[in-house]
């Protein structure tokens, strides 16, 4: 028993040594890395004193993420060596359209920040542009280290594309003619589920009910069919969600020794009108600050959808 205890000691210190080792492996390579970049074709030092400025924001951005997750999605598990994890097929897919979106977002709000800072374009594409991957790696490497969790090349995959959407868009058109967006409500899954899809309020549910989201892709119709008597800013959005999960692969019956109710298992596609609020033009400040935010999120408006072979109407979809 003395020596078993001794041995989970060992193994906690060294695989908490190695999840250091990697984390910081990882920052000062990707510190280093940019600032020769950066270095290179900097004009004068506000550039440089921007960019640690940045640099340092987002590693405390990145410190407290992590910590919050390390509550919510660590402290019932055990640590264990690294190892990886084939998830695809987990939740349907809309877990690999929420890394891709949270990555787009990340790359989107980066670039935009370093353009702000005076970066060149090329400069605010390759590090800002890249931001959802690198944001999103470290977390990957944690996850590797604890059961019930670990390293998913899928995962690291939709990171990927989600910062590689940002710059090609970026890169051919200058613009995001396809914005991804996201929406998400309360479901009655999680309300049935005894606590496997969140503690019964909103925060907790945001994070582990996927029933909950649905992933948008909204683009201007005027923009890609060049119809001119739309306004840019009212778009169509395609969108994809799935309901009935109460498991990752499969619907589990129980959970902490209550019967859970039987539900199928099913995927929702939508088309919905949205609103592009960056597109709309203001003067004021706080407006078109909030209006960017704005973008990211499908606004609740009527919507057709397509599930279980059939189709039906939304007056108003969340």
């Amino acid at each position: 028993m003395l020596s078993s205890c001794v041995w989970w000691k060992y193994r906690y210190k060294k695989n908490k040594v190695i999840i250091l080792k990697n984390f910081f492996l990882i920052f000062f390579s990707i510190l280093l890395l940019n600032h020769n970049l950066f270095s290179r074709d900097s004009i004068n030092n506000k550039i440089d004193k921007n960019f640690y400025k940045f640099l340092a924001v987002e590693g405390i951005v990145l410190t407290g993420a992590i910590t919050y997750l390390k509550h919510q999605w660590y402290d019932d598990k055990s640590r264990v060596p690294f190892h990886s994890y084939n998830d695809f097929k987990g939740w349907n897919q809309i877990d690999k359209l929420g890394h891709f979106y949270i990555s787009y977002l990340e790359s989107n709000v980066g670039y935009s920040l370093l353009k702000k800072f005076n970066f060149s374009e090329k400069q605010s594409l390759l590090f800002g542009g890249s931001q959802g991957l690198l944001l999103e790696t470290p977390i990957e490497i944690f996850d590797a280290y604890y059961e019930g969790w670990g390293f998913s090349w899928y995962d690291m995959l939709a990171n990927s594309f989600g910062s590689l959407f940002f710059i090609a868009q970026q890169k051919l058109f200058n613009e995001q003619l396809i914005r991804p967006k996201l929406s998400f409500s309360r479901s009655v899954y999680a309300q049935n589920a005894n606590g496997l899809l969140g503690k019964n309020n909103l925060l907790s549910e945001f994070v582990y009910d996927y029933n909950g989201y649905t992933y948008w892709f909204s683009f201007s119709p005027n923009r890609i069919f060049k119809i001119n008597k739309i306004p840019e800013w009212i778009n169509l959005s395609f969108g994809y969600g799935s309901n009935g999960m109460l498991g990752e692969f499969e619907n589990r019956k129980t959970y902490r020794g209550k019967t859970l109710p039987f539900y199928k298992r099913y995927r929702q596609y939508y088309l919905s009108l949205d609103i592009n609020f960056s597109k709309i033009k203001t003067n004021s400040k706080i407006l078109k600050t909030i209006f960017n935010s704005l973008s990211y999120i499908k606004i609740p408006l009527p919507a057709l959808e397509f599930s279980n072979k059939k189709l039906k109407g939304h007056y108003i979809y969340f």
